[in-house]
């Protein structure tokens, strides 16, 4: 029987956890599903990655509202990926902020990066009709920016490339509270499509030297304390490393993509398997992984068509 494609066979609802970090912080996640990040200063809302479509940026928007009947004034895209982006217009922020390199990702992919999206996870776009197009931001930065919320400090950071070359980061620095994006996941896979992998660790090395006490990553749980934020970083260096490594050795000796493919699954799915689309994410990360192992730095776009193709030569 043939595994279904990417995320297709993910229709089960998931349960919603709407927790407070710090102060000012709060984490919307979903047993794996893509988090929301939310800061609640003086004056104003920030939010952190929006969800797929309006219409589940709904259900952030009701939590929030639990909580505060501040504006939402900001949203922060951490990256480009449809599934943190598309959910913008829900929130009519005045501001919509992201990284320059973000911002050239959307205008180089954005198009074909929603129709693959769509296509891998049915479920998070049931109500795809209620995106009113790709999401734009109205501010942008290269390296960082401070936001202040009345007297509440919000530094915006991108930190450097790994999930993808424009990946940006919330900082509360009196709060030591981190929104990390996909640059770190918690028992859930790394999706590495459109990474750098060599890169990577000193991206999460800068997180480390933040010290943060609490982290929201891209999926999974939200983290409190220092051995907690740890764990997460480590794991998400963990896997990675090993999947470079296995794949990067693979081409190297000559290997075709199956099987550097073939090795990977097998080197990485007894600690891994379990962990959150682990089987959606395995052929891209290592599509990925052995182009940047053959020195394509920049990575190829993902299509909807190019997506079937490379799923039907790695798991015949």
């Amino acid at each position: 029987m043939a595994k279904a494609f990417a995320s297709q066979a993910d229709m089960a609802e998931k349960r919603v956890t709407f927790s407070r970090l710090s102060e000012h912080a709060y984490a919307f996640t979903a047993e794996g599903d893509p988090n929301t990040g939310i800061v609640v200063g003086d004056d104003a809302v920030m939010v952190i990655d929006t969800q797929a479509t309006p219409k589940t940026a709904a259900a952030v928007i009701e939590r929030i509202r639990s909580v505060t009947d501040k504006p939402i004034k900001y949203v922060v895209l951490s990256h480009y990926h449809a599934v943190r982006v598309l959910g913008a217009a829900a929130y009519e922020a005045q501001h919509v902020i992201c990284s320059e390199a973000t911002r050239e990702m959307i205008v180089e992919r954005g198009a074909q990066d929603y129709k693959s999206e769509v296509q891998r996870f049915p479920r998070l776009f049931q109500t795809a009709e209620t995106i009113p197009g790709l999401t734009w931001p109205t501010i942008t930065f290269s390296d960082r920016m401070t936001i202040w919320l009345g007297k509440l400090q919000v530094d915006i950071i991108h930190a450097g490339r790994g999930h993808t070359k424009g990946d940006t980061v919330v900082w509360l620095p009196e709060e030591r509270t981190l929104f990390s994006g996909d640059l770190v996941e918690y028992g859930a896979t790394p999706y590495a499509g459109d990474a750098h992998f060599k890169d990577w660790p000193e991206t999460l090395r800068k997180l480390r030297d933040l010290k943060p006490l609490a982290l929201v990553p891209g999926r999974g749980d939200a983290l409190a304390g220092e051995e907690e934020v740890e764990k997460g970083i480590a794991g998400t260096q963990a896997f990675l490393g090993e999947l470079y490594k296995t794949v990067a050795q693979g081409a190297e000796a000559g290997d075709s993509l199956k099987q550097a493919y073939d090795k990977a699954m097998a080197a990485l799915q007894p600690r891994y398997g379990n962990w959150v689309i682990f089987e959606h994410c395995l052929p891209f990360d290592v599509s990925r992984a052995y182009d940047e192992a053959k020195g394509l730095d920049h990575p190829r776009i993902w299509t909807a068509e190019r997506d079937l193709e490379i799923w039907a030569a790695l798991e015949s």
